[in-house]
């Protein structure tokens, strides 16, 4: 009788609860495995994800594909894909077409209301500037999110999204994708052993950016296509009328929208460092940057596009035994000094970037998402002996790891525990660069992370967070 109302007990536990295993560990039951009951391979319905997919119409695609495990070819997939949300109809053609039984939605507030018992986790591939509340929003209803990078726009966003993910305890994972890599954890493991010794300089760049930047907002009003929604596009961001030189892809650029150069590639490129060196919040920051302003110039205007290239200074305190060590940044087109130990033949990093670790016993070198990483002189790598392994490689992929946390399993690499503090640091040169502008000239800026608020420049505080049009809250 014991045992009998044990399993009433269980078959009430909400699809939910089971989906993330707590009810079942909490009545210690032995789960007969899947394939014993309807053969190898087989999953279950129960054991599926009820995903939905916010952003499908440019990178939220690959993003939900890789999730759900789609078949193009038979339209099928391992996971739920039970409904998918974009502004743009012909932007979301693809995924529309690949997953006919998802319910379609424009505005994820509708869909999030609507489908709130049906949905266990939201993969979000929307501009930079709807990231926090479109994740915030699905959090605060328990659902486990998967956010593009930058997880958000500002660096107050980031930190709200970081302790949200704790509160309501859901599984998160921002898409960095070259965290889950061997690479990353190869780098940590070569720097934990002490094969370069103490790092205290760390050179970084990317060929970023690919689309247009340091220009002027347009004046022209061209009609807003039928199929968009242009106001739901906008968001949290100030209104201003459809123009083709935002959208697609043009948004990093403009302030407003996207967080420039930086945004794009920082939370793949300074991943590696920000992991092999357990850096946290930096104390200072610095930024230099090209000219935005020729003839229009106005002392402390700030020009809606980001710049064309910039020079970012972060110095990083002693930590966990490590010492202080700086960190530099450079993008559009400017790059450091090659290192001597490089060939005259060999490529530095990457087509799409890289890093060079600068201890006081040698160099790394590696290319964008930590990839291919090599001790400088690349000779070393002839009778380099790989040290022990300390940590587990990730054996899904990045994706894949963050459906397995959803479901119950292990916390994914990226998670907002880590993912947040990663993407202030990045943020916070974008802010170093606005600073740079309003004083019109270079200033260093003293950062007090824990407190958010740089101490030696009061106007740059208001860059640490944004105001939202009217209608739109973080909900915090």
């Amino acid at each position: 009788m014991k045992e009998k109302k044990k399993l009433q007990k269980a078959s009430t536990t909400s699809r939910r609860n089971f989906i993330a295993g707590s009810a079942l560990s909490a009545a210690g039951f032995m789960i007969v495995p899947r394939y014993v009951l309807g053969g190898k391979g087989y999953i279950a319905p129960s054991d599926k994800l009820n995903i939905a997919g916010v952003g499908v119409g440019g990178r939220g695609y690959p993003i939900l594909k890789d999730a759900s495990l789609l078949n193009e070819k038979k339209k099928t997939t391992v996971e739920n894909v039970v409904a998918l949300c974009d502004v743009d109809d012909v932007r979301a053609a693809k995924a529309y077409e690949n997953y006919p039984k998802a319910k379609k939605f424009k505005d994820f507030r509708v869909m999030l209301d609507e489908m709130k018992g049906d949905i266990d986790a939201v993969t979000i591939g929307t501009p930079d500037h709807t990231h926090a509340v479109i994740a915030m929003a699905a959090m605060q209803m328990g659902k486990h999110v998967y956010v593009e990078k930058p997880l958000t726009h500002n660096v107050y966003e980031a930190r709200m999204l970081t302790e949200a993910a704790n509160k309501y305890n859901v599984a998160t994972q921002m898409g960095n994708q070259g965290n889950s890599s061997n690479d990353i954890r190869r780098i940590c493991e070569w720097i934990w052993a002490g094969e370069i010794g103490n790092v205290t300089e760390v050179q970084t760049w990317t060929n970023r950016p690919i689309w247009p930047q340091g220009k002027q907002k347009p004046t022209e009003k061209p009609p807003i296509p039928d199929t968009l929604a242009w106001d739901l596009w906008l968001g949290p961001a100030p209104y201003r009328d459809y123009h083709p030189d935002y959208l697609p892809f043009k948004w990093r650029g403009w302030r407003d929208f996207g967080t420039g150069a930086l945004g794009d590639m920082a939370c793949h490129i300074i991943d590696p460092v920000f992991k092999s060196l357990k850096l946290g919040y930096p104390t200072s920051v610095e930024a230099s940057a090209s000219t935005l302003y020729i003839d229009d110039f106005v002392e402390g205007d700030l020009s809606e596009s980001f710049p064309s290239s910039s020079v970012i200074h972060f110095q990083f305190p002693e930590r966990e035994g490590m010492p202080p060590v700086k960190l530099n940044w450079y993008d559009g087109g400017l790059r450091p000094q090659r290192p001597e130990e490089l060939e005259d033949n060999e490529q530095m990093g990457d087509p799409n970037g890289g890093v060079i670790f600068i201890g006081d016993k040698g160099k790394i070198m590696c290319g964008c998402y930590a990839a291919n990483p090599t001790l400088l002189p690349s000779s070393k790598m002839k009778d380099f002996k790989e040290p022990k392994q300390t940590l587990d490689r990730v054996e899904d992929g990045h994706q894949r790891s963050w459906v397995a946390a959803c479901k119950g399993g292990k916390p994914a690499s990226s998670n907002f525990d880590y993912a947040g503090p990663l993407t202030e640091t990045v943020l916070m040169g974008n802010l170093a660069i606005k600073s740079y502008y309003l004083e019109n000239g270079r200033k260093k800026l003293l950062w007090d992370g824990k407190n958010m608020k740089i101490t030696n420049f009061k106007p740059a505080n208001d860059f640490v967070k944004r105001q939202y049009r009217d209608g739109w809250t973080l909900g915090v």
